[in-house]
């Protein structure tokens, strides 16, 4: 190699900072519907509550950190709460 080429540098990318949307689902919103639910009232206003659901592709593996939570409300409303950085 003479001292006219150098090789090719790749740019340092700055750090990847992390999401925060598994803790947020499963630490905050879903714990809070589920207290709702399974509160002491003998009318809670939310009745149902699903597992928190990942943004899988078909074949398995995460298409982006989004996560998603269905739930119910006592007169029969689905409701569809996702927690995605912006």
């Amino acid at each position: 190699m003479s001292d006219h080429q150098r090789p090719s540098v790749t740019p340092i990318e700055p750090p990847l900072s992390m999401a925060y949307c598994d803790y947020i689902a499963h630490t905050l919103v879903r714990p809070s519907l589920l207290n709702d639910s399974d509160t002491h009232s003998e009318y809670p206003l939310i009745v149902e509550v699903s597992r928190v659901s990942m943004d899988l592709h078909k074949d398995g593996y995460m298409l982006s950190t989004r996560k998603t939570i269905l739930c119910k409300d006592h007169n029969g409303k689905e409701y569809r709460i996702v927690i995605e950085e912006v």
